[in-house]
Order: structure tokens, then C-alpha cells, then sequence
């Protein structure tokens, strides 16, 4: 054989293995749909196999992604406000409603407190009733000068004596009254005793703590939002909520409060989104999926972000174009929008009806023929 021709034939022999590690299917898929680089021989142009879309316009709903936590607002640890010894206190898990009691403190000196301050406002009121009586019938005897200026004195004297001892034994009594009430620690609001900070027969003092209840029917969902959309978030704005982690599904929920200051820290502001569990599946401190709505863009050019090129130049896209009967892949530099859900706005540098290589582009060159797949 021709040593001169040795070449050539190794070079076909390099080209035919390519041709066929390239035609194996990759990642479980068909080799229609993945690149596919045709080698040519020395001096010819390369054929490379590609997919692409011919681009339509169509509408383009710009979201903003956020993580949020799940809390509870009516969440409280109760706090005793007066000394002694703990008497009873509800077993972790007891649905309570509003005022009743949850704990209760030995109450034996101040309930001997109040019957004694009870006594004394008796006392003082027949006294006082005394008084006001004399001064009624003294009164008229001294308008006709039957009795002196200073025997009226002194009746009107002890009239408002006995009224000044009257007002203080009913202050007695209140302030008994309210010492009695003071051994009971209530539920502020409806909700489940979740702990228990102290034990039946410890010795409590005012200011500690007792037990925590939280209302878990009523929540609420508080996530950050940047800076940057400070302006497009407000209250009523509709958000799409994911728990699917949780099996909670997805719904939808209005922004009930929107912060007015940024974080310094991380440059956010907060958003308060209520909602409604009355089954219990969720929980205080749960991760929730958030989605905000910022704008709905019509008539744009959008192409999946798979397809874009990135280098120091900037962004760029291979679009195939017609040419002597086939495509030959030509590179374009393009601007971008908004991004969601690997799909990105293109601003610039493509239009409709032009067909955009979504695949393959990293294995072709300015000027090479594409054979396209849609």
C-alpha cells in the first residue's frame, strides 16, 4: 500500500470512532436529542448536531423565590406574680381557653387577708352610715341656728372622717382582692400548655416563670425580602405558599404587614403573611416555600438558561441561521432580564423567529454547519 496515503486513512479511522462514541445514548437519553459533534476531514467545515427553538414571544411572570419560617403569635410563657407554694399546675398538652386557671399557688395568708379587710369595710361602713345620718339631721337644726357653728363642725368633722376610712377599707379590700387573684396564673388566650417550668410544691416567687401556652390555630409565615424590591411588595399582595415537605400542600395567602426599616445585617426588610391551621399540621418554626408575584411581562423573547454562554465578554447565545439550503451556527451577544425557574428574559440581541441552540452549544463554533433538531 501507499505509505502516502496512510494518513489520510488514519485520519478517517479517528473520525469514524468520534462519529460513533458520539451516536451512544448519554445520561439514559437518545442521541437525536444530545450533541453530537461530526468530525470532517482535514480542510472541510465541521457538521455538528444540535437542538434548538425558534423563538416566540410570549409572557413572562418575574417571581421572587423566598424561604420563610412558620411562627406563632400567640405564644406566652406565664409568670407568677406572687409568692408561695405551687399547688396545682396543668399537665403538658391541656387545651385551655382564655382566663382559665393553669396553676395555682397556696393562697391561705391572703384569703385570711381578705376576710379581714372584708371585716373592716363592714365595720367602717356602719360608721360611715352613722356619720352621714347625724350630719342629715344636724344639718337643718344648724340652717336655723338651733345648735352652734361649732357643734356642726363637729359633726360634719366626723362625717368625713368615717367617708376617708370608708374609701380606705375599700381600698384594703381590692388590694386583698386583687393579692387573692394573684395565686391564680390564667391563660391569656385559647391554646395548648406546651411546657412546664416548675413542679407541684416548689416555692415560687413573683416574676417566675410557670408554664408556656401556644396557640398553634392562628400562625403566621415572617420572611426577609431584599432590599431591591422594596417598592413592589405591599400589604395585600397576593403570595403562593409550598409545605409540600411537610405533606401541607400549597396555598395561597395575602401579605398582612410589611416592614418599614431594613436589616441592617442582611439588607432586608420583613414581610408578615397570617394564616389559618386548624388542624394542627403545622408548626411554629416550619421552612416554607415563598413566591412572590413582582410583574407580569408580555410579548417577551424568553429562552431557557441552559442555552445561555457565559465568559468575560459577557452573555451570549448560538443561534442557527439559514444558509445555502442548511444552518450554520452564528454567536450573538445578548442582554438579560429577569430570570425564574430556569428561564430568563432576553432583552437584547435575539428576536422572534430565530432559532436558538439549546443544546450542543458548548461543541460548536462561529461558522460551523449544525444539522438542528427541534
Amino acid at each position: 500500500m501507499n505509505r502516502t496515503i496512510l494518513p489520510f486513512f488514519s485520519a478517517l479511522a479517528v473520525s469514524l470512532v468520534l462519529l460513533a462514541g458520539c451516536s451512544e445514548s448519554i445520561d439514559g437519553q437518545e442521541s437525536s436529542t444530545e450533541e453530537a459533534a461530526i468530525v470532517a476531514a482535514p480542510g472541510q467545515t465541521r457538521t455538528v448536531r444540535v437542538t434548538a427553538m425558534a423563538i416566540e414571544a410570549r409572557s413572562f411572570e418575574e417571581i421572587i423565590p423566598l424561604t420563610g419560617t412558620v411562627s406563632a403569635p400567640l405564644d406566652a410563657s406565664l409568670s407568677a406574680q406572687a409568692a408561695g407554694t405551687l399547688l396545682s399546675l396543668l399537665e403538658t398538652g391541656t387545651r385551655v381557653q382564655e382566663g382559665d386557671v393553669v396553676a395555682k399557688l397556696d393562697d391561705r395568708l391572703i384569703r385570711a387577708a381578705l376576710d379581714q379587710a372584708r371585716g373592716t369595710l363592714s365595720s367602717v361602713e356602719s360608721q360611715a352610715r352613722l356619720a352621714e345620718e347625724t350630719w342629715r339631721r344636724q344639718e337643718p337644726l344648724y340652717q336655723d341656728s338651733i345648735i352652734s357653728v361649732l357643734e356642726y363642725e363637729n359633726v360634719l368633722t366626723q362625717r368625713n372622717q368615717a367617708q376617708a376610712a370608708l374609701t380606705q377599707a375599700k381600698a384594703a379590700v381590692a388590694q386583698a382582692e386583687q393579692q387573692s387573684e394573684n395565686t391564680f396564673v390564667r391563660a391569656p388566650f385559647d391554646g395548648v400548655v406546651e411546657e412546664r417550668y416548675v413542679e407541684k410544691g416548689e416555692q415560687l416567687m413573683p416574676g417566675m416563670q410557670v408554664a408556656r401556652i401556644v396557640n398553634t390555630r392562628q400562625l403566621k409565615v415572617v420572611a426577609g425580602v431584599p432590599e431591591t424590591y422594596s417598592s413592589d411588595i405591599r400589604r395585600g399582595t397576593v403570595a403562593d405558599l409550598s409545605f409540600r415537605a411537610y405533606a401541607g400542600g400549597d396555598r395561597k395567602e395575602t401579605i398582612s404587614f410589611v416592614g418599614s426599616v431594613i436589616n441592617p445585617q442582611n439588607r432586608t426588610f420583613q414581610i408578615e403573611i397570617e394564616i389559618d391551621n386548624p388542624n394542627g399540621l403545622l408548626k411554629p418554626a416550619m421552612i416554607v416555600d415563598i413566591k412572590l408575584t413582582r410583574r407580569v411581562m408580555t410579548d417577551q423573547v424568553v429562552i431557557p438558561q441552559t442555552a445561555i454562554l457565559r465568559d468575560e465578554n459577557g452573555s451570549s447565545v448560538y443561534v442557527a441561521v439559514q444558509s445555502n439550503g442548511g444552518f450554520i451556527a452564528e454567536r450573538r451577544a445578548i442582554t438579560l432580564g429577569p430570570s425564574y425557574a430556569g428561564q430568563t428574559v432576553v432583552l437584547d440581541g435575539i428576536s422572534t423567529g430565530d432559532r436558538v441552540i439549546t443544546a450542543g452549544q458548548t461543541s460548536v463554533a462561529e461558522g460551523d454547519n449544525v444539522t438542528v433538531a427541534n
